[in-house]
């Protein structure tokens, strides 16, 4: 009788690691199938090259969910060193010594692998052109993990935000609509925000299809995202009536709201094609 497999998730501790754990915990039966090992950066520091070798090395791990990342997109701008060290190059490690292990590696990038100049969803085949250096880092990661372990699955997803875990625009929606009578967001920036749950079940389902299927081909870009197009003003509105807050909600344009790191105007992704490859969404 074959063990059952692993699925190893690093990044534990940000808002889609924790989802994932959550799921798993409440849905015991559902999972049952598979062994998980959840890490943060105490358990496994993806910037060593040496922990990540003595980790796979101690532990037999089939699929790896990388959730690890630097998010932090305006500190990007002069934080580089660390940005591109978590985004890229510790991806390019765990790549390889996925490969080395045959692992399938489920790695997460971003909308801002895109310049934002289009008009219709963005699909995977089309031209990536980051606009700040947080996109930057996530697109040369996507390409190193892709280029170093044969079965990679990135998942490009956008806004991502958690109700119950970690630091996002929810939160901070919540926390201000409590604090102000009024507040101003920024109203031409448009994309589909992620709940990180809906995200972690679908990452979920993934490995799952993966490992239910042997001869599995398809690895490769893959875009996921919520359904609902929107700006971050449209988001804001939502989260103010979602919960009964005495706010009112201003627009802004981004032109009057400078940032260090600039921002997609257009984020909007396709997802024709996880639709097609594992039957989801």
């Amino acid at each position: 009788m074959n063990p059952k497999p692993t699925i190893l998730v690093t990044g534990s501790n940000g808002q889609v690691g924790q989802e994932i754990q959550e799921l798993v915990k409440l849905n015991p039966q559902e999972f049952s199938n598979f062994n998980f090992i959840f890490t943060d950066r105490s358990q496994l520091d993806l910037s060593d090259n040496n922990s990540i070798k003595a980790f796979f090395q101690k532990n037999k791990i089939d699929f790896c969910i990388n959730c690890a990342a630097y998010t932090a997109v305006d500190k990007a701008e002069e934080d580089k060193e660390n940005c591109r060290q978590i985004n890229a190059l510790s991806v390019e490690e765990l790549a390889k010594e996925c490969q080395k292990q045959k692992v399938v590696l489920i790695h997460i990038s971003t909308d801002y692998v895109f310049d934002g100049s289009k008009n219709s969803p963005y699909l995977e085949t089309d031209q990536t052109n980051p606009i700040n250096y947080y996109g930057q880092t996530k697109l040369e990661g996507e390409k190193l993990a892709l280029d170093n372990n044969s079965k990679t699955v990135v998942v490009r997803t956008s806004w991502v935000y958690s109700k119950k875990f970690g630091k996002n625009f929810y939160k901070t929606i919540l926390r201000l609509a409590s604090e102000k009578p009024q507040i101003k967001i920024v109203s031409d920036q448009i994309g589909c925000p992620t709940d990180a749950k809906d995200l972690a079940k679908i990452l979920l389902k993934m490995v799952t299809k993966i490992h239910q299927n042997p001869d599995f081909k398809n690895f490769g870009i893959y875009h996921f995202s919520g359904n609902k197009i929107m700006s971050w003003f449209d988001f804001a509105k939502e989260i103010v009536a979602e919960n009964n807050l005495n706010c009112e909600v201003l627009t802004i344009l981004t032109s009057e709201f400078p940032t260090p790191a600039k921002r997609p105007m257009y984020s909007v992704m396709g997802k024709n094609k996880i639709a097609e490859d594992f039957s989801l969404v």
